[in-house]
């Protein structure tokens, strides 16, 4: 079963995500956003407002030390793909992946965001900044399936309506939750 599902898993992956670890060859001096974890409250949140189902993809764009991956896969039973550039977070995010056992449901992919096939994700999850989004959003368009939910903690995609925002406190500071679904195609 291990191996089916895993086998499963990088079926799932466009070529280039298939190997993990492997450096791309990429400018990683473009990075899109500095390396800011969302306090656990609002992944919760997060995960909550974008109706993760058991069985659904997926994949947060800057996975830092993983923690959104791991509540959609140890809360919501779902499949999740992270995507991370800084080699030490994905290096530190993949051994709790493994010290957790939920390898067979989490994979930590190597490679800067824009390069990614998003088109498994039911839903992606972002703490870009706008500027970053919006160097995104053309990818999101192209790859999300009708129904896919994207979820951006505090930054806004510009040129989309959020279909839902939230407002809350978390560590003395406000934070705001926009949850975009993807429209029937044309």
């Amino acid at each position: 079963m291990r191996i089916a599902v895993a086998l499963l898993f990088v079926s799932l992956l466009p070529c280039s995500a298939q190997q993990p670890f492997q450096r791309r060859a990429t400018d990683y001096t473009k990075r899109l956003a500095p390396y800011v974890p969302s306090p656990q409250q609002i992944v919760d949140r997060m995960l909550e407002l974008s109706s993760l189902h058991p069985g659904e993809t997926l994949y947060d764009l800057g996975c830092g030390d993983g923690r959104i991956l791991i509540t959609a896969a140890q809360k919501f039973k779902a499949k999740a793909v992270g995507v991370e550039l800084n080699d030490d977070l994905v290096k530190s995010t993949s051994d709790t992946i493994k010290r957790l056992n939920l390898q067979d449901l989490i994979m930590v992919v190597h490679d800067d965001l824009l390069n990614v096939n998003l088109s498994p994700a039911d839903v992606v999850t972002l703490y870009l900044e706008t500027g970053a989004n919006e160097k995104l959003r053309p990818n999101l368009e192209k790859y999300l399936k009708p129904g896919a939910r994207v979820v951006s903690h505090d930054f806004a995609v510009r040129g989309w309506k959020a279909n839902r925002t939230e407002k809350l406190d978390a560590f003395n500071r406000p934070h705001t939750i926009y949850v975009y679904v993807m429209p029937p195609s044309k």
